[in-house]
């Protein structure tokens, strides 16, 4: 807690916005965001790539929590104070961090996959960024930062020469998937049955199997849609200009308006159980990854339009 203190006393309005906003780049919106346009206008196999460890690693990260169940910062030392803007999305347990964990799923893979320094260098200054202002806005200890650090980057090496040539070895992704899929649905047998003691907080084991049953489905979605790419879509994520801006706004709004959506009609139709998460989610990815990029012909037609139209 000396190193938490020790940010804590130099805190400014200024900083606390800064550092608040950096810290939102490890967010779960922004790192399937980032996913999906990668997936949609730059390249597959770099999309796979940055789902396969951001999926993976979260089913990592939740079990560690529910396992170990160390408490949040402020919750172990009641007299410290957080950023309060941070306090709404620091729900479950602390260690380790789920925003240092998405980071490296999206801004490490992509350090990983690219040859341009630069970009390299903004990756990877994202990823410094984004744990050290978990610390300042207060709601992880260096420990819970450290080990998720390293946790995402074990995890990003050992997958990427996995997906390096991905795009011509197909069979290699559904073995991938396949094993993602037995993966989270061992870590949602041991949230079900296993028997936690009884001062286990009721809210983080509730929090650790919906996000167990959100995994089973946007992996299985990833499934379907991977096959249903390979067998019929076969889309290009090349487009102008207009048209992956295009692909990509009315792409993200919609996914988004499935999220929201779709909440209260699974529910009532499957009850408050995991499986209206799990339909919503398998749901969500199979848009994203599966049905929209059949559109996508038409976003990169756009532009030759444009040329037609001033010949």
């Amino acid at each position: 807690m000396s190193l938490l203190y020790a940010l804590e006393g130099i805190r400014t309005p200024f900083l606390d916005t800064l550092f608040g906003a950096v810290t939102y780049l490890g967010d779960e919106m922004v790192y399937m965001a980032m996913a999906v346009v990668v997936y949609w206008c730059f390249s597959k196999g770099l999309g796979y790539y940055i789902l396969t460890s951001g999926f993976v690693g979260t089913v990592a990260n939740q079990f560690m929590k529910i396992t170990f169940r160390i408490p949040r910062p402020w919750v172990l030392d009641p007299e410290f104070q957080i950023v309060e803007s941070a306090r709404e999305a620091a729900t479950g347990y602390s260690f380790p961090s789920g925003h240092t964990q998405n980071v490296f799923a999206s801004f490490g893979s992509l350090a990983a996959w690219t040859r341009r320094a630069p970009l390299r260098a903004l990756s990877i200054l994202a990823i410094v960024l984004v744990a050290f202002s978990r610390m300042y806005v207060g709601v992880h200890t260096p420990l819970d930062v450290g080990v998720a650090a390293a946790m995402g980057l074990v995890l990003t090496l050992a997958l990427y020469p996995l997906f390096r040539d991905i795009d011509s070895r197909p069979q290699r992704m559904y073995g991938l998937l396949l094993g993602m899929i037995a993966l989270c649905a061992a870590y949602l047998f041991y949230v079900e049955l296993w028997p936690f003691p009884a001062d286990v907080d009721a809210a983080n084991l509730a929090s650790a199997r919906e996000n167990g049953y959100k995994l089973l489905g946007a992996a299985s979605g990833m499934l379907l849609s991977f096959w249903l790419d390979r067998r019929y879509v076969r889309f290009d994520v090349r487009a102008p200009l207009a048209g992956q801006l295009l692909k990509c706004v009315l792409g993200l709004a919609i996914v988004l308006g499935i999220k929201a959506g779709l909440k209260a009609p699974l529910a009532s139709l499957l009850g408050a159980s995991g499986a209206a998460d799990a339909a919503r989610y398998f749901l969500i990815v199979l848009f994203a990854a599966g049905i929209w990029p059949m559109t996508f012909r038409f976003f990169a037609s756009l532009g030759a339009r444009g040329d037609r139209s001033t010949n």
